[in-house]
């Protein structure tokens, strides 16, 4: 595009350097980090809660940025567009791109959502894709206001296949979001209550998740949770809006279904079963709730026309889902497993089954535990429920760590049967001196907290430690 084009497309004045006019083309990363620009790069000076992103104009246009979508003009080498708001210009640009290729080229897209599970599927339907044509897919969880834009816009003139990773911070996000780029397909995961404090409760996130389906171009696909209840009854929003839907799950009636699951140290082994036929499935990623989203990806990928089999066969070679999501570290003599980028009644939950199901005979279950945020009211009995599942599952060590943890750690103590069961410390430095003394041959500990706790460094460094 030439900087005329872009600032229609942002509703901006343009503000032109001593060395460009109106047509100079700019064709490179759109991103509001100047340590990722390069030659033809556009920065989006985005204003901070920590900093702010007009600082950094003049280090972009040294690393050779074209242009700077700002709030107010800089004193830098560069030409800019002044925009009264450079989030929402982002996501202007952000539209016009996406539209533009899907125009021009054979671009298919699909968003992803749900309360758990968005990146690993994600991350497998990447995986699957990849190998059909060149695909773009968000990196880490780039999935809110800024990260979903970013990755919209990583897409060229050959892109054959858009994933977007759909988060909610808000009523009305998924939908302002998706109305980006009107997805061919829309996922939905499930609905729990990961952020419902910041809905109101399951029914609010419930209702916010439905927006992707709402989104979803008339013709289009909804795959869709048939175990989930709250999923399922957002088949009746894509029947009002001719929207099909494909179904998922571990029950009869779905479309693409998982049965005989085992749970291993080594990954998950099933069977997928699409339309009669069988597929065994030995998936590396551990944890028996990653089936659900293998499900979700395989179901995905059919619709984009590729073959179950091929499906499961690159799901085969995927080794983790994402750094710090179920990710083994340590050695076989101790085995960290590092699952603390976020955490959810629901995942946390799930984690805790999976390493108890993993542990030997004569093998202890440790729990490092911090805070769940984004809770609200239900903060504390969701809390408590933890610690008392921890308890309930015969985890020799609860390690519980941070103030907004205290709850878990009180629940687990009043459940526990033996002094000592349950620990708790302020900060994580304490926890792994703790740790470092404590954990024996034969330990496996799981750390899980939201990220906001922080505790994805103490897995790694237990990792280094006990590696």
């Amino acid at each position: 595009m030439t900087l005329a084009e872009v600032t229609r497309a942002v509703g901006g004045t343009l503000h032109l350097s001593a060395t460009d006019h109106e047509e100079s083309p700019v064709e490179g990363v759109v991103d509001t980090d100047s340590r990722e620009m390069g030659p033809g790069s556009v920065f989006v000076a985005k204003p901070g809660d920590v900093t702010d992103g007009h600082l950094f104009v003049g280090a972009a246009a040294e690393a050779g940025a074209a242009l700077a979508i700002v709030e107010r003009v800089v004193d830098a080498p560069i030409s800019q567009i002044v925009v009264a708001d450079a989030v929402a210009a982002l996501a202007r640009l952000a539209q016009e791109v996406v539209a533009r290729v899907r125009a021009s080229g054979q671009l298919q897209v699909v968003g992803i959502t749900g309360s758990n599970g968005k990146t690993t599927t994600k991350n497998l339907l990447a995986r699957i894709l990849q190998d059909e044509g060149p695909t773009v897919a968000p990196r880490a969880s780039f999935n809110n206001e800024v990260g979903a834009p970013v990755t919209m816009l990583r897409v060229a003139a050959d892109t054959r296949f858009l994933v977007s990773e759909l988060g909610a911070s808000r009523p009305g996000r998924i939908a302002e979001l998706a109305a980006l780029i009107t997805p061919d397909i829309g996922a939905v995961l499930m609905v729990g209550l990961a952020h419902a404090g910041g809905f109101g409760g399951v029914d609010a996130t419930q209702k916010a998740k439905t927006e992707l389906v709402q989104a979803v171009r008339p013709g289009g696909v909804a795959v869709l949770n048939a175990d989930d209840p709250r999923v399922a009854a957002m088949a009746a929003v894509a029947a009002e809006r001719g929207v099909a839907v494909r179904w998922f799950g571990r029950g009869p009636d779905a479309d693409v279904r998982a049965e005989d699951v085992e749970v291993t140290a080594s990954g998950t082994v099933c069977t997928i079963v699409v339309g009669g036929e069988r597929f065994p499935l030995r998936l590396r990623v551990l944890g028996e709730h990653h089936v659900m989203n293998a499900l979700a990806a395989v179901t995905i990928a059919g619709v984009l026309g590729v073959s179950t089999a091929d499906a499961v066969a690159r799901l085969e070679t995927v080794e983790i889902a994402e750094r710090w999501r179920m990710q083994p570290l340590g050695s076989d003599r101790v085995r960290i497993i590092n699952d603390a980028y976020n955490a959810s009644p629901d995942s946390m939950s799930a984690a805790l089954r999976t390493v108890a199901q993993i542990t030997e005979p004569g093998q202890r279950k440790v729990a490092v535990l911090g805070a769940m945020s984004e809770l609200g009211e239900q903060a504390g009995e969701e809390h408590d429920r933890v610690g008392l599942q921890a308890v309930r599952l015969r985890y020799e060590r609860i390690v519980v760590i941070g103030s907004a943890a205290r709850r878990l750690y009180l629940a687990a103590i009043s459940e526990g049967s033996w002094d000592g069961e349950a620990v708790f410390f302020e900060t994580a430095d304490e926890a792994f001196d703790y740790l470092r003394g404590e954990l024996r041959d034969g330990d496996r500990v799981l750390v899980k907290s939201s990220n906001s706790a922080g505790l994805r460094f103490l897995g790694d460094r237990l990792g280094e430690s006990f590696s």
